[in-house]
């Protein structure tokens, strides 16, 4: 880990970014999660599943009362 609070492998603390950083980290990763998923290493898809639930739970303590699309319960 560094002093700014980030790390090589693992990227900056989820609660070290910004909400407009944190919705585009979010975005990337659910953009590249099919092709880590049929074509990543395994240690590649390890770190995105990783950093996928880091930055989602994140997200929901943040925005514990996030709009919910009724068209969109399952």
């Amino acid at each position: 880990m560094r002093n700014d609070g980030t790390s090589p492998a693992l990227g900056v603390r989820p609660a070290n970014l910004t909400d407009e950083e944190l919705l585009r980290e979010l975005a990337s990763l659910h953009g590249t999660r099919h092709e880590t998923f049929r074509h990543g290493a395994d240690d590649a898809l390890t770190n995105h599943s990783r950093r996928t639930d880091e930055l989602e739970r994140e997200y929901l303590r943040r925005f514990p009362a996030r709009e919910i699309n009724p068209d969109r319960l399952r």
